[in-house]
């Protein structure tokens, strides 16, 4: 038990140093990227309490697809409705807690429970409940079905992206992203399209998800781990982000040759002047990671697998139809292999920077302030939470 006060009173000692300001603030301590407790504390805290992204609504665009989502361990279902809205539930039968669907799957009609045959419809309504009753009786007193349908996540989709509030209790959508809304005021309410398999990718990483999500907050290390990129969206044509929810950077020139004989995407209609060389780069917390363009976005979901082990889901979208048809496929593949190359390029710095986090005397690291402060707000973001966490 000593121990345990000594190592919370430890812990809540370096989270509050991570709230200083950028100056005097140390990063978040090893054990929140090292420890199992650590990881489940965020799940229960960081994630949680918030809007957290699972997925892409592009994976249930057909009515009726079901997609299951294991997201740190809970067991989700993201299903395409028949009015072309996404809804989330839990993933599990309201008899015995049995998980429904193991597999993408495109409903006919209904899910049923593979192991007593529980129905359940697109819409999560309990539909069929065989022999509750006894052998050939459908029904039973005691088994209420408008009380039994599948339990429903909170969900909204912004920019292709869907959102769950797990806990159920965060502020509203419009509420959260509200800051996102207005950084982003000429992307995100407009129709983006996918650009379909050729624009869909995964990376595995071993590596704690926060190292991904601070890394791509911040243009610092742009000379050293991306040198291509640097050559035509230089460090110092670069700028910083920073807002209660989300962080990160702009670039005033981007602008890569996609085709030797000058072909390129159709552009986002009607955008402001900035836009022509522009494009900006923001970690919407905990684990989404945007980035727009006058041709083109593209969203990273990170699903964080353990505490040193992550996944990141890419997918690009474009302007119109037209973009994401076989006139342009040439052009989304090069777009595509562009990004692939630079974010594969940061693995090793991800994975490093893991690897370090097990010197018993590192204490977090300190920022550089007009380097590192969109780094420092997702650091103080976490940290906050984590403390929150730890008084209740």
């Amino acid at each position: 038990m000593r121990d345990e006060l000594l190592l919370e009173t430890h812990l809540t000692e370096a989270l509050r140093s991570v709230l200083k300001v950028v100056d005097e603030a140390n990063g978040l301590p090893n054990w929140c990227y090292t420890s199992e407790n650590g990881f489940i504390a965020e799940r229960d805290t960081v994630f949680s309490s918030t809007w957290t992204a699972i997925g892409f609504a592009h994976q249930v665009a057909e009515k009726g697809m079901a997609v299951p989502v294991t997201f740190m361990g809970l067991p989700l279902l993201m299903i395409g409705g028949r009015d072309g809205e996404v809804s989330v539930y839990q993933n599990v039968c309201r008899h015995r807690g049995m998980i429904l669907l193991e597999e993408p799957t495109l409903l006919k009609t209904t899910i049923t429970c593979p192991y007593h045959g529980w129905c359940y419809g697109i819409d999560g309504r309990l539909r069929g409940t065989p022999h509750v009753g006894g052998p050939g009786e459908n029904a039973h007193p005691v088994i209420e079905r408008p009380d039994l349908g599948l339990i429903p996540v909170r969900s909204h989709v912004i920019m292709g992206v869907v959102f769950v509030n797990l806990d159920g209790n965060a502020p509203s959508f419009d509420q959260a992203t509200a800051g996102l809304r207005s950084q982003w005021s000429d992307f995100v309410d407009r129709p983006i399209t996918f650009g379909g398999d050729d624009s869909f990718f995964r990376l595995e990483l071993e590596t704690n998800w926060k190292l991904a999500v601070e890394n791509y907050c911040e243009s610092y290390h742009l000379p050293w781990v991306h040198p291509s990129l640097n050559t035509y969206s230089r460090l110092e044509d670069h700028y910083n982000i920073l807002d209660d929810d989300f962080s990160g950077q702009g670039t005033l020139v981007y602008n890569p040759v996609l085709s030797e004989d000058g072909r390129a995407f159709p552009l986002f209609d009607d955008l402001p002047d900035k836009w022509d060389t522009a494009a900006e780069y923001i970690a919407l917390y905990p684990n989404a990671l945007l980035g727009v363009h006058k041709d083109h976005t593209f969203a990273i979901v990170i699903e964080p697998i353990s505490p040193s082990k992550s996944v990141e889901h890419i997918a690009l979208f474009y302007s119109d139809e037209a973009a994401a048809g076989d006139d342009h496929a040439d052009l989304r593949a090069t777009n595509t292999d562009l990004w692939k190359t630079v974010f594969k390029e940061d693995i090793f710095v991800v994975e490093g920077m893991q690897r370090g986090r097990a010197a018993p005397d590192f204490d977090g690291g300190r920022f550089s302030p007009p380097m590192d402060c969109a780094t420092h707000a997702f650091h103080a973001w976490v940290a906050k939470r984590l403390l929150d966490g730890m008084v209740q």
